[in-house]
Protein backbone atom coordinates (compact mmCIF):
# COMPACT_ATOMS: atom_id res chain seq x y z
CA UNK A 1 0.00 0.00 0.00
CA UNK A 2 2.99 2.32 0.26
CA UNK A 3 4.47 4.24 -2.70
CA UNK A 4 7.73 4.82 -0.84
CA UNK A 5 10.80 2.66 -1.41
CA UNK A 6 10.17 -0.52 0.58
CA UNK A 7 12.50 -1.30 3.48
CA UNK A 8 10.66 -4.39 4.72
CA UNK A 9 8.52 -7.03 3.01
CA UNK A 10 6.93 -9.97 4.82
CA UNK A 11 5.19 -12.41 2.48
CA UNK A 12 2.90 -15.27 3.47
CA UNK A 13 4.18 -15.55 7.06
CA UNK A 14 2.64 -18.53 8.85
CA UNK A 15 3.32 -19.85 12.33
CA UNK A 16 1.51 -22.46 14.41
CA UNK A 17 1.96 -23.76 17.93
CA UNK A 18 0.31 -27.15 17.91
CA UNK A 19 -3.31 -26.61 16.90
CA UNK A 20 -3.08 -22.85 17.47
CA UNK A 21 -2.50 -20.84 14.30
CA UNK A 22 -0.76 -17.68 15.52
CA UNK A 23 0.01 -16.19 12.09
CA UNK A 24 -1.92 -17.14 8.96
CA UNK A 25 -0.44 -16.06 5.59
CA UNK A 26 0.43 -12.53 6.73
CA UNK A 27 1.74 -10.00 4.20
CA UNK A 28 3.24 -6.78 5.49
CA UNK A 29 5.14 -4.04 3.69
CA UNK A 30 6.82 -0.99 5.18
CA UNK A 31 8.12 2.03 3.29
CA UNK A 32 11.10 4.23 4.07
CA UNK A 33 10.10 6.88 6.60
CA UNK A 34 6.64 5.37 7.15
CA UNK A 35 4.98 5.03 10.57
CA UNK A 36 2.78 1.92 10.60
CA UNK A 37 0.53 1.12 13.56
CA UNK A 38 -0.02 -2.58 14.29
CA UNK A 39 -3.22 -3.34 16.17
CA UNK A 40 -4.96 -6.47 17.39
CA UNK A 41 -6.53 -8.15 20.39
CA UNK A 42 -4.39 -10.02 22.89
CA UNK A 43 -3.52 -13.25 21.14
CA UNK A 44 -4.17 -11.83 17.65
CA UNK A 45 -0.62 -12.65 16.53
CA UNK A 46 1.19 -9.30 16.80
CA UNK A 47 3.86 -10.48 19.23
CA UNK A 48 4.46 -13.70 17.27
CA UNK A 49 4.88 -11.73 14.05
CA UNK A 50 7.37 -9.31 15.61
CA UNK A 51 9.27 -12.19 17.24
CA UNK A 52 9.59 -13.81 13.82
CA UNK A 53 10.84 -10.55 12.34
CA UNK A 54 13.38 -10.08 15.13
CA UNK A 55 14.60 -13.67 14.94
CA UNK A 56 13.23 -15.06 18.21
CA UNK A 57 10.89 -17.42 16.30
CA UNK A 58 11.23 -19.15 12.93
CA UNK A 59 8.20 -18.95 10.64
CA UNK A 60 6.71 -22.22 9.41
CA UNK A 61 6.22 -20.63 6.00
CA UNK A 62 6.74 -17.36 4.19
CA UNK A 63 9.71 -15.07 3.66
CA UNK A 64 11.16 -11.79 4.94
CA UNK A 65 13.18 -9.29 2.93
CA UNK A 66 14.91 -6.23 4.36
CA UNK A 67 16.50 -3.34 2.47
CA UNK A 68 20.20 -2.80 3.01
CA UNK A 69 22.03 0.55 3.13
CA UNK A 70 21.93 0.62 -0.68
CA UNK A 71 18.13 0.29 -0.63
CA UNK A 72 18.04 -3.15 -2.27
CA UNK A 73 15.94 -5.86 -0.65
CA UNK A 74 17.67 -9.04 0.51
CA UNK A 75 16.39 -12.12 2.36
CA UNK A 76 16.63 -12.00 6.16
CA UNK A 77 18.11 -15.19 7.65
CA UNK A 78 15.46 -16.77 9.91
CA UNK A 79 15.81 -17.32 13.64
CA UNK A 80 18.74 -14.98 14.25
CA UNK A 81 18.39 -11.82 16.34
CA UNK A 82 21.98 -11.02 15.43
CA UNK A 83 21.07 -11.12 11.73
CA UNK A 84 18.05 -8.88 12.41
CA UNK A 85 20.24 -6.32 14.18
CA UNK A 86 22.79 -6.47 11.39
CA UNK A 87 19.99 -5.88 8.87
CA UNK A 88 19.03 -2.65 10.64
CA UNK A 89 16.03 -3.82 12.70
CA UNK A 90 15.77 -2.34 16.17
CA UNK A 91 13.18 -3.10 18.83
CA UNK A 92 12.20 -1.16 21.97
CA UNK A 93 10.26 -3.40 24.31
CA UNK A 94 7.52 -2.21 26.65
CA UNK A 95 9.67 -3.19 29.64
CA UNK A 96 13.02 -1.45 29.37
CA UNK A 97 16.25 -3.44 29.52
CA UNK A 98 18.78 -0.95 30.92
CA UNK A 99 21.40 -1.81 33.53
CA UNK A 100 20.68 0.70 36.30
CA UNK A 101 24.21 0.66 37.73
CA UNK A 102 25.84 1.55 34.39
CA UNK A 103 25.99 4.99 32.81
CA UNK A 104 23.76 5.91 29.89
CA UNK A 105 26.79 5.79 27.61
CA UNK A 106 27.79 2.32 28.79
CA UNK A 107 24.22 1.06 28.32
CA UNK A 108 24.13 2.28 24.73
CA UNK A 109 27.53 0.93 23.76
CA UNK A 110 27.09 -2.38 25.60
CA UNK A 111 27.19 -5.28 23.16
CA UNK A 112 28.46 -3.28 20.18
CA UNK A 113 32.18 -3.78 20.76
CA UNK A 114 34.22 -6.88 20.02
CA UNK A 115 35.20 -8.67 23.19
CA UNK A 116 38.83 -9.02 22.05
CA UNK A 117 39.15 -5.28 21.31
CA UNK A 118 42.23 -4.04 23.27
CA UNK A 119 40.63 -0.73 24.34
CA UNK A 120 37.22 0.95 24.31
CA UNK A 121 36.47 3.66 21.75
CA UNK A 122 34.28 5.80 23.97
CA UNK A 123 35.37 9.06 22.37
CA UNK A 124 34.08 7.89 19.00
CA UNK A 125 30.86 6.66 20.65
CA UNK A 126 30.30 10.06 22.25
CA UNK A 127 30.81 11.80 18.93
CA UNK A 128 28.33 9.54 17.14
CA UNK A 129 25.76 9.90 19.92
CA UNK A 130 26.10 13.68 20.00
CA UNK A 131 25.08 13.74 16.35
CA UNK A 132 22.17 11.34 16.95
CA UNK A 133 20.93 13.32 19.95
CA UNK A 134 21.01 16.58 17.99
CA UNK A 135 19.26 15.18 14.90
CA UNK A 136 16.60 13.23 16.79
CA UNK A 137 16.03 15.62 19.68
CA UNK A 138 16.65 12.84 22.21
CA UNK A 139 18.23 14.95 24.93
CA UNK A 140 19.81 12.81 27.66
CA UNK A 141 22.92 13.01 29.87
CA UNK A 142 25.31 10.27 28.79
CA UNK A 143 27.24 10.21 32.07
CA UNK A 144 24.52 9.69 34.69
CA UNK A 145 23.57 6.19 35.92
CA UNK A 146 20.61 4.76 34.04
CA UNK A 147 18.91 4.09 37.36
CA UNK A 148 18.60 7.84 38.01
CA UNK A 149 16.59 8.52 34.84
CA UNK A 150 12.88 9.21 34.61
CA UNK A 151 10.68 6.82 32.64
CA UNK A 152 10.64 9.14 29.63
CA UNK A 153 14.42 9.49 29.70
CA UNK A 154 14.87 5.72 29.90
CA UNK A 155 12.79 5.34 26.78
CA UNK A 156 14.94 7.88 24.95
CA UNK A 157 17.99 5.80 25.86
CA UNK A 158 16.34 2.65 24.47
CA UNK A 159 15.67 4.46 21.18
CA UNK A 160 19.25 5.77 21.11
CA UNK A 161 20.50 2.21 21.58
CA UNK A 162 18.67 1.18 18.41
CA UNK A 163 19.80 4.24 16.43
CA UNK A 164 23.40 3.76 17.56
CA UNK A 165 23.25 0.30 15.98
CA UNK A 166 22.19 2.02 12.71
CA UNK A 167 18.61 0.80 12.79
CA UNK A 168 16.61 1.60 9.65
CA UNK A 169 13.48 -0.09 11.00
CA UNK A 170 12.33 0.57 14.58
CA UNK A 171 9.67 -1.54 16.34
CA UNK A 172 8.07 0.10 19.38
CA UNK A 173 6.00 -2.17 21.63
CA UNK A 174 3.46 -0.20 23.72
CA UNK A 175 5.86 2.77 23.89
CA UNK A 176 3.52 5.11 25.79
CA UNK A 177 2.28 2.65 28.43
CA UNK A 178 4.08 4.43 31.30
CA UNK A 179 4.46 7.97 29.93
CA UNK A 180 2.68 11.14 30.95
CA UNK A 181 0.76 12.99 28.20
CA UNK A 182 3.59 15.52 27.99
CA UNK A 183 6.18 12.75 27.61
CA UNK A 184 4.00 11.12 24.96
CA UNK A 185 3.87 14.40 23.03
CA UNK A 186 7.66 14.58 23.24
CA UNK A 187 8.03 11.00 22.03
CA UNK A 188 5.75 11.63 19.06
CA UNK A 189 7.76 14.71 18.10
CA UNK A 190 10.90 12.54 18.13
CA UNK A 191 9.26 9.79 16.05
CA UNK A 192 8.06 12.27 13.43
CA UNK A 193 11.56 13.73 13.21
CA UNK A 194 13.11 10.27 12.83
CA UNK A 195 10.57 9.27 10.18
CA UNK A 196 11.27 12.45 8.24
CA UNK A 197 14.93 11.42 8.30
CA UNK A 198 14.03 8.07 6.71
CA UNK A 199 13.52 5.72 9.70
CA UNK A 200 10.63 3.29 9.20
CA UNK A 201 8.62 2.68 12.37
CA UNK A 202 6.21 -0.05 13.50
CA UNK A 203 4.12 1.29 16.39
CA UNK A 204 2.31 -1.35 18.48
CA UNK A 205 -0.30 0.05 20.85
CA UNK A 206 -3.74 -0.47 22.35
CA UNK A 207 -4.36 3.28 22.62
CA UNK A 208 -6.42 4.12 19.57
CA UNK A 209 -6.24 7.89 20.07
CA UNK A 210 -2.45 7.69 19.91
CA UNK A 211 -2.56 5.42 16.88
CA UNK A 212 -4.69 8.00 15.09
CA UNK A 213 -2.30 10.77 16.15
CA UNK A 214 1.05 9.25 15.15
CA UNK A 215 0.55 6.70 12.36
CA UNK A 216 0.13 7.05 8.62
CA UNK A 217 -1.22 3.56 8.08
CA UNK A 218 -2.86 0.98 10.32
CA UNK A 219 -2.78 -2.81 10.02
CA UNK A 220 -5.18 -4.82 12.17
CA UNK A 221 -4.70 -8.50 13.02
CA UNK A 222 -7.49 -10.74 14.30
CA UNK A 223 -7.07 -14.45 15.03
CA UNK A 224 -3.71 -14.44 13.25
CA UNK A 225 -4.93 -12.88 10.00
CA UNK A 226 -4.82 -9.39 8.52
CA UNK A 227 -8.38 -8.04 8.58
CA UNK A 228 -7.62 -4.37 7.87
CA UNK A 229 -4.81 -2.46 6.16
CA UNK A 230 -5.87 1.15 5.76
CA UNK A 231 -4.53 4.70 5.65
CA UNK A 232 -5.05 6.32 9.04
CA UNK A 233 -6.75 9.31 7.46
CA UNK A 234 -9.38 7.00 5.95
CA UNK A 235 -10.54 5.42 9.23
CA UNK A 236 -11.48 6.31 12.81
CA UNK A 237 -11.22 4.89 16.32
CA UNK A 238 -14.62 3.18 16.28
CA UNK A 239 -13.90 1.42 12.98
CA UNK A 240 -10.50 0.22 14.20
CA UNK A 241 -11.94 -1.05 17.48
CA UNK A 242 -14.61 -3.00 15.60
CA UNK A 243 -12.00 -4.44 13.24
CA UNK A 244 -9.93 -5.60 16.21
CA UNK A 245 -12.69 -7.51 17.99
CA UNK A 246 -15.12 -8.22 15.14
CA UNK A 247 -18.05 -6.41 16.73
CA UNK A 248 -19.01 -2.87 17.77
CA UNK A 249 -17.57 -1.79 21.13
CA UNK A 250 -20.11 -0.13 23.44
CA UNK A 251 -19.09 3.20 24.93
CA UNK A 252 -18.49 3.26 28.68
CA UNK A 253 -20.75 5.65 30.57
CA UNK A 254 -20.40 6.42 34.28
CA UNK A 255 -23.77 6.98 35.90
CA UNK A 256 -23.75 9.69 38.61
CA UNK A 257 -24.38 8.07 42.00
CA UNK A 258 -24.76 9.48 45.49
CA UNK A 259 -21.78 8.28 47.55
CA UNK A 260 -22.46 6.30 50.71
CA UNK A 261 -20.55 5.99 53.95
CA UNK A 262 -16.72 6.01 53.92
CA UNK A 263 -15.36 2.52 53.29
CA UNK A 264 -11.69 3.51 53.57
CA UNK A 265 -10.06 6.43 55.36
CA UNK A 266 -6.32 7.13 55.42
CA UNK A 267 -5.16 9.87 57.79
CA UNK A 268 -1.51 10.91 57.49
CA UNK A 269 -0.39 7.41 56.50
CA UNK A 270 3.22 6.50 55.74
CA UNK A 271 4.35 3.25 54.13
CA UNK A 272 8.06 2.46 54.15
CA UNK A 273 9.93 1.27 51.07
CA UNK A 274 8.67 -2.10 49.86
CA UNK A 275 11.18 -3.24 47.20
CA UNK A 276 9.74 -2.24 43.79
CA UNK A 277 6.65 -0.63 45.32
CA UNK A 278 8.29 2.56 46.61
CA UNK A 279 7.13 4.65 49.57
CA UNK A 280 4.35 7.04 50.49
CA UNK A 281 4.31 9.84 53.04
CA UNK A 282 1.52 11.57 54.96
CA UNK A 283 -1.27 10.33 52.70
CA UNK A 284 -4.85 11.42 53.36
CA UNK A 285 -7.54 9.61 51.37
CA UNK A 286 -11.24 8.87 51.79
CA UNK A 287 -13.13 6.47 49.52
CA UNK A 288 -16.87 6.06 49.92
CA UNK A 289 -19.36 3.38 48.95
CA UNK A 290 -20.71 3.74 45.39
CA UNK A 291 -17.65 5.77 44.47
CA UNK A 292 -14.67 5.04 42.22
CA UNK A 293 -11.58 7.03 43.15
CA UNK A 294 -8.77 7.26 40.61
CA UNK A 295 -5.07 7.31 41.55
CA UNK A 296 -2.69 8.62 38.87
CA UNK A 297 1.07 9.02 38.81
CA UNK A 298 4.22 7.96 37.03
CA UNK A 299 5.26 4.45 38.07
CA UNK A 300 7.27 4.34 41.31
CA UNK A 301 5.86 7.50 42.89
CA UNK A 302 3.84 5.79 45.62
CA UNK A 303 0.97 3.95 43.95
CA UNK A 304 2.66 0.61 44.59
CA UNK A 305 2.99 1.40 48.29
CA UNK A 306 -0.72 2.23 48.51
CA UNK A 307 -1.59 -1.00 46.69
CA UNK A 308 0.67 -3.00 49.01
CA UNK A 309 -1.03 -1.43 52.04
CA UNK A 310 -4.55 -2.19 50.81
CA UNK A 311 -3.53 -5.72 49.82
CA UNK A 312 -2.23 -6.49 53.31
CA UNK A 313 1.36 -6.76 52.11
CA UNK A 314 2.81 -3.69 53.83
CA UNK A 315 1.82 -2.23 57.23
CA UNK A 316 1.45 1.51 57.80
CA UNK A 317 4.58 2.99 59.38
CA UNK A 318 2.67 6.01 60.64
CA UNK A 319 -0.82 7.44 60.54
CA UNK A 320 -4.21 5.79 60.89
CA UNK A 321 -6.23 3.59 58.52
CA UNK A 322 -9.95 2.94 59.01
CA UNK A 323 -11.76 0.21 57.07
CA UNK A 324 -15.59 0.14 57.03
CA UNK A 325 -15.59 2.32 60.14
CA UNK A 326 -13.41 -0.06 62.15
CA UNK A 327 -9.73 -0.86 62.67
CA UNK A 328 -7.49 -1.89 59.78
CA UNK A 329 -5.34 -5.00 60.10
CA UNK A 330 -2.60 -5.22 57.42
CA UNK A 331 -2.96 -8.92 56.80
CA UNK A 332 -4.06 -10.35 53.44
CA UNK A 333 -6.33 -13.09 54.84
CA UNK A 334 -7.95 -10.71 57.32
CA UNK A 335 -8.60 -8.09 54.63
CA UNK A 336 -10.17 -10.63 52.26
CA UNK A 337 -12.43 -11.87 55.05
CA UNK A 338 -13.33 -8.25 55.89
CA UNK A 339 -14.57 -7.64 52.35
CA UNK A 340 -11.59 -6.28 50.41
CA UNK A 341 -11.20 -7.44 46.82
CA UNK A 342 -7.73 -7.25 45.28
CA UNK A 343 -6.92 -7.01 41.57
CA UNK A 344 -3.11 -6.88 41.53
CA UNK A 345 -0.89 -4.97 39.12
CA UNK A 346 1.03 -8.04 37.94
CA UNK A 347 -1.53 -10.73 37.17
CA UNK A 348 1.15 -13.31 36.36
CA UNK A 349 3.23 -12.82 39.51
CA UNK A 350 0.59 -11.84 42.07
CA UNK A 351 -2.80 -12.68 40.54
CA UNK A 352 -2.55 -16.38 39.79
CA UNK A 353 -0.36 -19.39 40.50
CA UNK A 354 0.62 -20.26 36.95
CA UNK A 355 1.01 -24.01 37.40
CA UNK A 356 -2.26 -24.42 39.27
CA UNK A 357 -5.43 -25.11 37.30
CA UNK A 358 -8.14 -22.59 36.50
CA UNK A 359 -10.52 -24.04 39.10
CA UNK A 360 -7.81 -24.01 41.78
CA UNK A 361 -7.03 -20.36 41.03
CA UNK A 362 -10.72 -19.44 40.98
CA UNK A 363 -11.18 -20.55 44.62
CA UNK A 364 -7.70 -19.60 45.80
CA UNK A 365 -9.00 -16.88 48.13
CA UNK A 366 -12.26 -18.67 48.99
CA UNK A 367 -11.40 -22.31 49.64
CA UNK A 368 -11.94 -21.87 53.40
CA UNK A 369 -15.56 -20.82 52.85
CA UNK A 370 -18.41 -23.23 53.58
CA UNK A 371 -19.52 -23.95 49.96
CA UNK A 372 -16.09 -25.41 49.16
CA UNK A 373 -15.57 -27.44 52.33
CA UNK A 374 -17.03 -30.76 53.29
CA UNK A 375 -15.96 -32.54 56.49
CA UNK A 376 -12.92 -30.31 56.65
CA UNK A 377 -11.81 -31.19 53.09
CA UNK A 378 -11.96 -29.25 49.85
CA UNK A 379 -15.12 -30.07 47.89
CA UNK A 380 -13.65 -30.29 44.40
CA UNK A 381 -16.99 -30.80 42.69
CA UNK A 382 -18.39 -27.61 44.24
CA UNK A 383 -15.19 -25.71 43.39
CA UNK A 384 -15.25 -26.85 39.77
CA UNK A 385 -18.96 -26.01 39.39
CA UNK A 386 -18.28 -22.58 40.88
CA UNK A 387 -15.41 -22.01 38.43
CA UNK A 388 -17.47 -23.11 35.43
CA UNK A 389 -20.09 -20.53 36.36
CA UNK A 390 -17.49 -17.78 36.82
CA UNK A 391 -15.87 -18.55 33.47
CA UNK A 392 -19.23 -18.45 31.69
CA UNK A 393 -20.32 -15.20 33.37
CA UNK A 394 -17.02 -13.44 32.70
CA UNK A 395 -16.33 -14.96 29.26
CA UNK A 396 -13.03 -16.59 30.25
CA UNK A 397 -11.69 -18.48 27.25
CA UNK A 398 -8.57 -20.45 26.48
CA UNK A 399 -8.93 -23.74 28.29
CA UNK A 400 -10.96 -26.06 30.47
CA UNK A 401 -11.21 -26.20 34.23
CA UNK A 402 -8.02 -28.27 34.45
CA UNK A 403 -5.91 -25.96 32.26
CA UNK A 404 -2.88 -24.38 34.00
CA UNK A 405 -3.55 -20.66 34.50
CA UNK A 406 -0.24 -19.70 32.87
CA UNK A 407 -1.61 -20.82 29.50
CA UNK A 408 -4.33 -18.15 29.46
CA UNK A 409 -3.88 -14.93 27.51
CA UNK A 410 -3.49 -11.77 29.56
CA UNK A 411 -7.08 -10.71 28.95
CA UNK A 412 -8.57 -14.05 29.95
CA UNK A 413 -6.33 -14.29 33.00
CA UNK A 414 -7.53 -10.85 34.08
CA UNK A 415 -11.17 -11.83 33.60
CA UNK A 416 -10.62 -14.92 35.76
CA UNK A 417 -9.13 -12.77 38.54
CA UNK A 418 -11.95 -10.25 38.17
CA UNK A 419 -14.57 -12.99 38.46
CA UNK A 420 -12.89 -14.39 41.58
CA UNK A 421 -12.88 -10.96 43.20
CA UNK A 422 -16.31 -9.65 42.17
CA UNK A 423 -18.21 -12.86 42.91
CA UNK A 424 -17.68 -12.24 46.61
CA UNK A 425 -19.23 -8.73 46.22
CA UNK A 426 -16.50 -7.00 48.25
CA UNK A 427 -17.21 -3.66 49.90
CA UNK A 428 -13.83 -2.24 48.86
CA UNK A 429 -12.02 -3.11 45.62
CA UNK A 430 -8.41 -2.33 44.84
CA UNK A 431 -8.03 -2.36 41.03
CA UNK A 432 -4.34 -1.85 40.27
CA UNK A 433 -3.70 -1.36 36.54
CA UNK A 434 -6.65 -3.67 35.75
CA UNK A 435 -6.55 -3.09 31.98
CA UNK A 436 -2.80 -2.72 31.41
CA UNK A 437 -1.76 -4.57 28.26
CA UNK A 438 -5.32 -5.57 27.38
CA UNK A 439 -6.90 -4.98 23.99
CA UNK A 440 -9.91 -2.72 23.76
CA UNK A 441 -12.42 -5.59 23.92
CA UNK A 442 -10.97 -7.13 27.07
CA UNK A 443 -10.39 -3.71 28.65
CA UNK A 444 -13.98 -2.65 28.01
CA UNK A 445 -15.25 -5.85 29.63
CA UNK A 446 -13.13 -5.23 32.75
CA UNK A 447 -14.23 -1.59 32.97
CA UNK A 448 -17.91 -2.54 32.65
CA UNK A 449 -17.58 -5.01 35.55
CA UNK A 450 -15.99 -2.36 37.76
CA UNK A 451 -18.80 0.07 37.02
CA UNK A 452 -21.33 -2.65 37.86
CA UNK A 453 -19.59 -3.24 41.20
CA UNK A 454 -19.71 0.51 41.92
CA UNK A 455 -23.42 0.47 41.13
CA UNK A 456 -23.93 -2.38 43.63
CA UNK A 457 -22.37 -0.23 46.36
CA UNK A 458 -18.65 -1.08 46.28
CA UNK A 459 -16.00 1.54 46.98
CA UNK A 460 -13.26 1.25 44.36
CA UNK A 461 -9.67 2.47 44.29
CA UNK A 462 -8.58 2.46 40.64
CA UNK A 463 -4.82 2.87 40.20
CA UNK A 464 -4.05 3.38 36.52
CA UNK A 465 -1.48 4.96 34.22
CA UNK A 466 -4.17 5.25 31.52
CA UNK A 467 -5.43 8.79 32.08
CA UNK A 468 -8.31 8.39 29.64
CA UNK A 469 -9.49 5.41 31.69
CA UNK A 470 -9.35 7.42 34.91
CA UNK A 471 -11.23 10.35 33.40
CA UNK A 472 -13.87 8.04 31.95
CA UNK A 473 -14.55 5.82 34.99
CA UNK A 474 -13.80 7.65 38.21
CA UNK A 475 -15.69 10.17 40.34
CA UNK A 476 -12.64 11.80 41.91
CA UNK A 477 -8.91 11.66 41.14
CA UNK A 478 -5.71 12.22 43.12
CA UNK A 479 -2.12 12.15 41.86
CA UNK A 480 0.98 10.64 43.47
CA UNK A 481 4.28 12.50 43.09
CA UNK A 482 7.40 11.44 44.99
CA UNK A 483 5.43 9.57 47.61
CA UNK A 484 2.87 12.28 48.33
CA UNK A 485 -0.75 12.32 47.23
CA UNK A 486 -2.59 15.43 46.09
CA UNK A 487 -6.07 16.15 47.47
CA UNK A 488 -8.89 14.44 45.59
CA UNK A 489 -10.39 16.51 42.77
CA UNK A 490 -13.74 15.97 41.00
CA UNK A 491 -13.17 14.31 37.64
CA UNK A 492 -15.40 16.81 35.88
CA UNK A 493 -13.23 19.73 34.83
CA UNK A 494 -10.01 17.70 34.80
CA UNK A 495 -8.10 16.85 31.63
CA UNK A 496 -5.31 14.44 30.74
CA UNK A 497 -2.99 17.43 30.28
CA UNK A 498 -3.74 18.75 33.77
CA UNK A 499 -3.15 15.31 35.27
CA UNK A 500 0.08 15.00 33.31
CA UNK A 501 1.35 18.28 34.77
CA UNK A 502 0.46 17.11 38.27
CA UNK A 503 2.26 13.82 37.62
CA UNK A 504 5.36 15.90 36.76
CA UNK A 505 5.17 17.73 40.11
CA UNK A 506 3.10 20.82 39.31
CA UNK A 507 0.59 21.93 41.93
CA UNK A 508 -3.05 21.15 41.18
CA UNK A 509 -4.12 24.79 40.93
CA UNK A 510 -1.18 25.55 38.64
CA UNK A 511 -1.99 22.59 36.38
CA UNK A 512 -5.68 23.48 36.17
CA UNK A 513 -4.88 27.14 35.44
CA UNK A 514 -2.42 26.19 32.68
CA UNK A 515 -4.88 23.89 30.93
CA UNK A 516 -7.67 26.46 31.26
CA UNK A 517 -5.37 29.03 29.63
CA UNK A 518 -4.61 26.62 26.77
CA UNK A 519 -8.33 26.05 26.20
CA UNK A 520 -8.93 29.81 26.11
CA UNK A 521 -6.10 30.34 23.63
CA UNK A 522 -7.41 27.49 21.44
CA UNK A 523 -10.89 28.99 21.44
Amino acid sequence: MTARPPVLCLAGIGKSFGDLVANDAIDLSLGRGEILALLGENGAGKTTLMNILFGHYVADEGSIEVAGPDGRLAPLPPGSPQAALAAGIGMVHQHFTLADNLSVLDNIVLGTERWWQPFRRMGRARQLLAGLIERAGLAVDLDVPAGSLSVGERQRVEILKALYREARILILDEPTAVLTPQETDGLFAVLRRLAADGLAIVFISHKLAEVMAISERVMVLRAGRVVEDVATAATDRAALAEAMVGRPIPAMSREPLKPGDPALVLDGVDVAGTDHRGTMHGVDLTVKAREMVGIAGVAGNGQGALAALLSGLAPPAAGRVTLFGGPFRPDAVTLIDAGVGRIPEDRHRDGVVGDMTLWENAVLEDYRRHPFRRAGLLDRAAARAHTARLMAEHDVRGGGLGTPARLLSGGNMQKLILGRVLDREPGLILAHQPTRGLDIGAATAVQARLLEARGRGAAIVLISEDLDELLQLTDRIAVFYRGRLTPLLPTEGLSARALGLMMAGHAADEALAETAERRTDAA
